[in-house]
């Protein structure tokens, strides 16, 4: 699976601090290697998350525990100057609360040992074009919803016999099909947040009898659990309400369903913690592996460079680990370097 080019070009993405072109690599390697030679690599075979979880089995494998969590999230990088096409399309982005056009990558976080590690990834396909009969405009639409392709990957882990116990998601996230597979068909626990509107019974007497109420009118304390039946599921969950403050002073509520029946309160709150590990995931790639910083144009040549940049990050944790700093540190580190080079350059041109 190692590949010269894919090492050249992730580091390239590590090391850049502006737009990263074919050309751009070759002249930093004083054409070295040639621009041709980077552009067929990126637009020759597909890089897919069997390919990534080649290169990272090592280091999972080193981290690995029973205890260990997988954190499923996606995102989505705007690219509003790119041609559109089936993975460039309108998304929308609950960050913004609007459509975007750019690109929805749904990524699979491992964290064990205090270490994150990409294990899987899928990029959204819009693969299927239909008439608005509204707008009578040309739109696009996945053959696959995501909370599909979230199963489909948790089966993929089942099948790399990776160890973990829990797996975490936001409220998007939490379906019933999804609580259901990871608790039946993997025997497998999660922890996930739940929109206030979704509906429980107090017991399995309620449910039997459609006795249901929303999450939000639940005689709930923060710091407690109670132990509920979530609609359609067929087993109980603990549910727990964290109150917390948000930036701008208001007060937020946020609902937690386990399936471990013997978690408490304090469990439950330190497990789901770990969620945000994803979100510096995200914010990493974007900002410090250069997801959108590339002007391919195709599909494959795309697809490819976002791939690069999810392995880029591989690279910067296990720098990470390595020099006890993090990953905004680091290209901090090497953004200091490129200057002092740039400087002495420019006394030498002067001198």
């Amino acid at each position: 699976m190692k590949n010269p080019l894919l090492d050249l070009y992730s580091d390239y993405l590590i090391s850049s601090f502006a737009q990263t072109t074919a050309t751009g690599l070759s002249r930093l390697l004083d054409n070295a290697v040639s621009h041709d030679q980077i552009t067929r690599f990126l637009s020759g075979a597909d890089y897919t998350s069997r390919d990534l979880w080649a290169l990272v089995k090592p280091a999972v494998r080193a981290v690995e525990a029973d205890d260990g969590v997988l954190i499923f999230d996606d995102t989505v990088e705007e690219k509003p100057h790119s041609d559109e096409n089936e993975i460039i399309a309108w998304h929308f982005d609950h960050c913004v609360n609007r459509t975007v056009k750019g690109v929805n990558i749904l990524n699979c976080l491992y964290n064990a040992g205090g270490v994150n590690l990409p294990v899987a990834f899928e990029i959204v396909h819009k693969d299927l074009q239909y008439c608005d009969v509204e707008t009578k405009k040309l739109k696009r639409q996945s053959s696959i919803t995501k909370n599909e392709r979230l199963r489909q990957m948790l089966g993929v882990c089942q099948q790399n016999q990776l160890r973990y116990c829990y797996v975490l998601t936001d409220n998007w996230f939490s379906s019933k099909e999804n609580m259901g597979f990871i608790k039946l068909e993997l025997e497998k626990e999660f922890v996930m947040a739940l929109k206030s509107n979704r509906t429980v019974a107090l017991s399995l007497e309620d449910k039997r009898q459609g006795r249901f109420v929303r999450v939000d009118a639940l005689p709930l304390e923060e710091g407690t659990v109670l132990q509920v039946y979530i609609k359609g599921l067929s087993f109980p969950v603990v549910l727990a309400k964290q109150v917390f403050t948000n930036k701008d002073g208001s007060i937020g509520i946020l609902y937690l369903a386990a399936s471990d029946l013997l978690l408490d309160y304090d469990r439950i709150t330190t497990i789901y913690k770990k969620r945000w590990n994803v979100e510096v995931f995200h914010k990493s790639i974007k900002s410090n592996t250069g997801l959108a910083r590339s002007p391919t144009h195709t599909v494959r040549t795309q697809s490819n460079h976002f791939f690069a940049s999810i392995y880029a990050f591989f690279k910067l944790e296990l720098l990470k680990t390595k020099h006890q700093l993090n990953h905004f540190a680091l290209k901090s580190k090497l953004y200091i370097k490129a200057l002092q080079a740039s400087f002495a350059e420019l006394q030498r041109l002067t001198a």
